[in-house]
């Protein structure tokens, strides 16, 4: 029997979440992710959710049946003009810092 000498993936992304930052003001840190479901007709349902980290305000919940990344783009660039840039958004774990540009 053949054992895997691999360190397990769950580990890496453990290291990864240590480096964030937390958010210490409105409009410091949000989080950007995409829930999806599905209507009882079959047609799947994309959700866009933007979550401030601080203050809990969600200033989006876009839903579309189909998501390009211009969708996302129009969406945030919405958004950004009524509730204010960020200075960070999180996206899956990741860090993007500055990702619009003011």
């Amino acid at each position: 029997m053949q054992l895997r000498n691999k360190t397990p993936k769950r580990r890496v992304k453990a290291k990864l979440r240590e480096d964030r930052a937390e958010a210490v003001g409105p409009n410091d840190v949000w989080a950007m992710d995409f829930v999806h479901d599905q209507l009882a007709l079959g047609q799947k349902l994309r959700i866009l959710t933007v979550v401030d980290t601080h203050s809990r305000f969600c200033p989006v919940l876009d839903a579309r049946f189909s998501y390009r990344g211009e969708d996302v783009v129009q969406t945030l660039e919405k958004v950004c003009s009524k509730a204010g840039y960020p200075k960070t958004i999180r996206v899956d774990n990741v860090l993007c810092q500055e990702i619009l540009a003011v």
